[in-house]
């Protein structure tokens, strides 16, 4: 089974989503499953607003689609009853709320993440088994060390790798920060949303000193394949981008291809497959 670990729908007349406005013109309109009917592949669904009636929306959404497996959603970790607050999404999901993400990106405080304010949510995060994923860039990196040092039991995943500057040639910074946080046991790392990140127009060739860097410190048991679709529509097809990671992970784990195109998003997410809508 391949599992896309990284999928977004979002409808903007039903939620606010505030970083559209900034986004391209194509992204700015509603992506549903009706509008993926083509992709084929299991997948995890991903928050795309700060708002946890949109988790609840895409529990509605994943009831109607059986390739969903589960879905990562927001909360407000700085809640007074986060715990409560997890419990509710938790019994409304019925088994799909596999993780929660903040999005920091999006957050001034590049410290945020350190912040004492939080100690309760990642305790209910870790309790409750539920994963972080980690919605950074390489400003949130130390702030995000800091933060799981104090965590370490806590399943952690970086979405796109933390975001590497990869068209100004960012390496240098990204690589030292990503590769101490790769030496905590628990933390994992999204092959996805690097494309994008190329530039204007998609180079593939300039991924390859980034993606050897994350085999050379995550290794191939803890990196996961995602396609982090639709924005990934602005740079590549979605099967473009398939092809493209199958190479890279051909190239350095030729014997990995199915632990990061699908057993490691199953065993991070500790997901089921399902069996019914």
């Amino acid at each position: 089974m391949i599992v896309d670990a990284h999928r977004h729908y979002w409808n903007p007349s039903r939620l606010h989503y505030g970083w559209l406005a900034d986004a391209p013109a194509a992204l700015q309109r509603k992506f549903l499953p009706e509008d993926a009917t083509d992709l084929t592949d299991a997948c995890i669904l991903v928050q795309a607003a700060p708002d946890e009636r949109e988790t609840r929306y895409l529990f509605e959404l994943a009831a109607t689609v059986p390739n969903v497996l589960g879905v990562v959603g927001w909360v407000d970790m700085e809640a007074a009853d986060v715990a409560s607050r997890l419990d509710a999404l938790i019994a409304d999901g019925h088994g799909l709320l596999r993780g929660i993400r903040p999005m920091v990106q999006d957050i001034a405080d590049t410290g945020w993440l350190a912040s004492a304010s939080l100690d309760a949510a990642f305790d209910a995060l870790r309790d409750r088994g539920l994963v972080f994923d980690a919605l950074v860039d390489a400003r949130h990196l130390p702030a995000l060390h800091e933060r799981l040092a104090r965590h370490p039991d806590i399943r952690t995943v970086i979405d796109h790798a933390a975001k590497p500057d990869i068209a100004g040639d960012g390496f240098a910074g990204w690589s030292r920060a990503i590769a101490r946080l790769a030496r905590m046991p628990e933390v994992y790392c999204k092959l996805s949303g690097l494309i994008t990140l190329t530039g204007p127009i998609a180079d593939e060739r300039a991924l390859e000193p980034y993606v050897s860097h994350l085999f050379d410190t995550f290794g191939p048991s803890r990196l996961i394949w995602g396609s982090d679709w639709p924005v990934l529509t602005t740079h590549a097809s979605y099967d473009a981008w398939k092809t493209c990671a199958r190479g890279l992970v051909q190239r350095h784990a030729p014997g990995a291809i199915d632990a990061i195109f699908g057993g490691n998003a199953l065993a991070t997410y500790a997901i089921a497959t399902r069996t019914s809508p």
